[in-house]
């Protein structure tokens, strides 16, 4: 690896943000001070790959706050693992992650099966085929990977992006 560019702690925090009528919470870390040589996606998105404390990360974005600052989500999965809660420090030791996204041998296959789904998968922009890996790979039991990876194919020989129909 390079030369990281984050290493220190931060404080886990939580926002209550309002979107319409819902509510989310949001925990997260503030990555102050973010170095800003450091090249954005659209959006002012960064991907990174590293640390947050033991739980190593891969592919994660950094999302724009105000000023040089980045946010950094901590997902349920990841809170689990670091056994962290807000109001806690964090260690985090984040690099650059230029890789390309990994998609699952089972869902290519699938996807080599159908010629519409694929076709469509590879219009999606790299998040949003994230979306549907990210939850094909979340599954606790083969029963629910395939099952996922069924419903995958049929939502995108449809033309549906990952958050365009309820899971």
């Amino acid at each position: 690896m390079t030369h990281p560019i984050v290493d220190k702690d931060f404080l886990v925090e939580k926002r209550i943000a309002k979107s319409g009528f819902k509510f989310s919470n949001w925990t997260h870390v503030v990555l102050s001070d973010f170095p800003m040589d450091v090249p954005r996606k659209k959006g002012g998105t960064v991907k990174v790959k590293g640390f947050i404390d033991c739980c190593e990360i891969k592919q994660y974005n950094l999302l724009p706050m105000q000023g040089n600052n980045m946010l950094l989500p901590l997902k349920s999965s990841i809170r689990k693992k670091i056994k962290k809660e807000v109001g806690e420090y964090v260690h985090v030791r984040l690099f650059l992650d230029d890789s390309s996204l990994e998609i699952p041998e089972e869902l290519l296959v699938c996807l080599a099966d159908s010629r519409l789904a694929q076709d469509f998968f590879m219009t999606l922009t790299e998040s949003n085929q994230k979306y549907y890996v990210d939850w094909i790979l979340a599954s606790k039991s083969m029963e629910t990977k395939v099952a996922r990876i069924v419903k995958t194919i049929q939502r995108l020989e449809q033309g549906q992006k990952f958050y365009d129909w309820p899971l």
